[in-house]
């Protein structure tokens, strides 16, 4: 299963605190939530939401049948870029959009459009609009992760 989510791009320090305010015993996703909006300036449950699922696909918490956890593995950019690829949506089609010249977010959204599934362009009306402000979270954390690299306004494959 690859995750779909893009919440707003921040530091690896963020993710580094989102993940410590998750316990190592598991606990309900609310009481997580709460967690992390005490932790950092994310100002609202929904936000929290993402940010907990977002650090769920890069394996830095598990969820049980009791809840979430924090989970013991080191927190490494080339281990958080891995999972990135290989667990959120469509970075592995992104990072191949790049590699293939599509420098921009435009571009970037317009060479993965099509793997967009047609049921999320259903069901949402500004689909496009969704869709391209996580084309544009999703590169922007590729930087973070160390797979991409910008220039200017420019995103160019990593050194």
């Amino acid at each position: 299963m690859r995750y779909k989510v893009a919440p707003p791009v921040r530091s690896l320090e963020f993710l580094r605190t989102v993940r410590l305010a998750v316990p190592l015993v598991p606990d309900a996703e609310s009481d997580c939530c709460v967690s992390i909006r005490r932790a950092t300036d994310v100002a609202d449950r929904e936000r929290a939401r993402e940010y907990l699922t977002f650090i769920r696909a890069l394996g830095l918490v598990a969820e049980t049948e009791r809840g979430y956890h924090r989970t013991r593995d080191p927190l490494d950019r080339e281990t958080l870029a891995t999972a990135f690829r290989e667990q959120v949506f469509p970075v592995t089609e992104l990072l191949a959009a790049v590699d293939a010249g599509a420098d921009s977010h435009n571009g970037a959204f317009e060479a993965v459009r099509g793997e967009i599934p047609r049921w999320e362009r259903e069901r949402d009306p500004a689909w496009e609009r969704t869709w391209r402000k996580r084309v544009e979270r999703l590169l922007g954390w590729a930087v973070v992760f160390g797979s991409l690299a910008r220039e200017g306004d420019r995103f160019v494959p990593a050194p």
